[in-house]
């Protein structure tokens, strides 16, 4: 199958011109599953520890906007996290999206950072602890949000599951890029999955900008297939399901706990 990550500037939905440029990669490279940053519909505002409910009730609204748009889109699943309200209470969830079955809520964001530019513990609440993954087009898909990547037992969790892709939509610094790239393929490698992730670029604080480097990371070795740039906002390959599925059988994986 044909899989597409992406890095964006979190004001990209101010106008068309990226939507359009990601309509015409899709098209282009006729991919199959395309993953987005985390909460990618409006502007990163976690940044400030100066909580807005009203923000809050913005970035939902512009998400819904945003979601009903996906139709737009020729891939056949789209896979971001998005701010909700459920019972007064303020979530991150990620979703996958499909042509077939629209909005299909999946997993809350339970592992929250907060301090300058991701006061992520502030904004919101934290989701119950639900690391199971959803069957879909006959794959395997998992999600680990962002901060999330770091605690590996959750990769093995989703290993004992035979999940064949991790999904990481996330929003992460310039300063720390190479960290995250390894949390990448520690996370591909401990899971067994191709490990699938876009973040942002360009600006968030008056300190730090967003890293960008969306990633493919393979899962027997965690080697990098490929990953974008300020000159590449778009990354589609091909990946081979079983070469997740055959990764479960060698080691560290087969090893029993």
């Amino acid at each position: 199958m044909k899989v597409t990550v992406c890095e964006l500037p979190n004001t990209w939905t101010e106008s068309d011109t990226y939507w359009n440029g990601l309509i015409h990669h899709l098209e282009t490279k006729k991919s199959d599953l395309l993953v987005l940053p985390e909460m990618p519909f409006f502007k990163w505002i976690t940044k400030s520890n100066a909580v807005d409910p009203h923000l809050w009730h913005k970035a939902v609204k512009e998400h819904d906007k945003w979601i009903d748009r996906l139709y737009e889109l020729p891939v056949e699943m789209t896979i971001a996290s998005r701010p909700v309200i459920e019972n007064s209470t303020h979530l991150n969830r990620g979703f996958i999206f499909t042509r077939e079955k629209g909005f299909l809520a999946v997993h809350d964001k339970y592992y929250l950072p907060d301090e300058p530019g991701y006061y992520e513990a502030s904004w919101y609440d934290r989701g119950k602890e639900n690391f199971d993954i959803i069957h879909i087009n006959g794959i395997r898909i998992g999600f680990l949000i962002c901060t999330e990547i770091w605690f590996t037992k959750r990769a093995r969790q989703y290993l004992n599951q035979d999940i064949d892709i991790l999904v990481c939509p996330r929003a992460t610094p310039n300063t720390k890029v190479d960290i995250w790239v390894t949390g990448g393929k520690a996370a591909s490698i401990v899971s067994g999955a191709f490990c699938l992730s876009s973040n942002y670029n360009g600006p968030n604080t008056r300190e730090e900008d967003f890293g960008g480097t969306g990633w493919i990371i393979e899962p027997e070795r965690g080697d990098v297939l490929g990953t974008t740039s300020l000159d590449q906002n778009f990354l589609t390959l091909d990946i081979d399901i079983n070469e997740a599925r055959n990764a479960k059988k060698t080691y560290p994986r087969y090893v029993e706990e």
